[in-house]
């Protein structure tokens, strides 16, 4: 059933949501946003997928339903709303936790789990052919044992021609960067400057904008991180931003903590950022609106469909969409947009 996918197991850490949820949930906190459902994901229901964007078509793939890890990949055109497959990434292991990126009009995915070992291969995607070539490996720190940059969990970004890869976990929590220059045969990763936080992380979300990287939430040994930065490739250089954290006397960041999660999902839809969806000790449905220029964020409606984490986020067509994910014994393949300005309307 590709809908949603029920297992034996029960995961405790999650809190489960009967199929007989609809599309809409009975708690709305804000009632500025609207989701909108949009066409599902043609692929099986899965949790872990990454996806990238080419030319407003976006392109999401691999991922775990609780039984099988994929190598499949799926095109979504956000114009005609309708998905169709790409070719598979033959040759490459089937993963989840991967990270992905589009640099260069290609698309990149790198790293992941094969549920035995951590891995650091890069793999390129080229639309014009519909084909998949191995590049570069992900390298090992300086210094490092053989293997010991292989991860899962990292966030993948593209700038300009230039992908990155940043944080995860190797065997520890991480908070190095990777920049991928997909010139010549195989391509060359560059250690970056590490983030300037205190926390590493795994399980984060980037968002770019005005050629910067904002790296937000993610966990560490089991705890969510509060601390934001963004990242600036031409300088080389991290930014501190402020807390998720109720941390001043006014009352903007009140109700920051609720901001606060791994797994999670972000995208950008004009001038603003989104944090969706994602966990923390259970699965969370609050949106939040990030504000670049002012560095402040504004609780937005509810994700309305059942609460999930480890779901997919992209902008693609100038438009934000949120789709697959898990929830305890479900793997999802719905796809919704959010229309940040619009009044909530629980009849769409």
């Amino acid at each position: 059933m590709k809908h949603l996918k029920k297992l034996v197991v029960v995961a405790t850490s999650f809190v489960l949501i009967g199929v007989a949820c609809t599309s809409k949930t009975d708690e709305t906190v804000a009632t500025v946003g609207n989701w909108v459902k949009r066409s599902a994901f043609d692929g099986n229901g899965r949790a872990g997928a990454v996806s990238f964007v080419i030319n407003d078509i976006a392109y999401v793939g691999t991922g775990f339903d609780g039984t099988i890890r994929y190598n499949d990949f799926w095109a979504y055109n956000p114009g005609t709303d309708t998905w169709s497959q790409i070719a598979l990434m033959t040759g490459a292991a089937k993963r989840n936790s991967a990270a992905a990126f589009a640099a260069g009009g290609k698309g990149y995915v790198a790293t992941g789990y094969d549920g035995v070992n951590k891995l650091q291969d890069t793999w390129e995607y080229s639309p014009g052919t519909n084909t998949w070539a191995q590049k570069a490996n992900l390298p090992d720190p300086a210094n490092g044992v053989v293997g010991s940059g292989a991860r899962y969990g990292a966030v993948g970004f593209g700038i300009g021609a230039k992908g990155y890869i940043c944080s995860g976990y190797t065997g520890s929590h991480t908070k190095d960067l990777w920049e991928f220059d997909p010139t010549g045969t195989t391509g060359t990763w560059t250690s970056k400057a590490s983030m300037n936080t205190s926390d590493k992380r795994r399980d984060a979300v980037a968002m770019v904008y005005g050629g910067e990287a904002y790296i937000v939430s993610g966990t560490n040994n089991g705890t969510v991180v509060t601390e934001m930065a963004k990242y600036n490739p031409g300088t080389d250089k991290w930014t501190k931003l402020r807390d998720i954290a109720n941390l001043s006397s006014e009352t903007y960041d009140d109700a920051y903590a609720s901001i606060v999660r791994g797994s999670a999902v972000g995208f950008v839809v004009g001038e603003k950022g989104y944090l969706a969806t994602g966990q923390n000790g259970s699965n969370v449905n609050t949106v939040w609106e990030y504000n670049f220029a002012t560095d402040v964020w504004v609780q937005k409606t509810n994700f309305e469909r059942s609460t999930r984490n480890a779901a997919v986020g992209f902008t693609a067509g100038g438009k934000g969409f949120v789709g697959l994910g898990t929830n305890s014994t479900y793997y999802f393949d719905n796809l919704d947009e959010f229309k940040p300005s619009e009044t909530y309307n629980v009849n769409d």
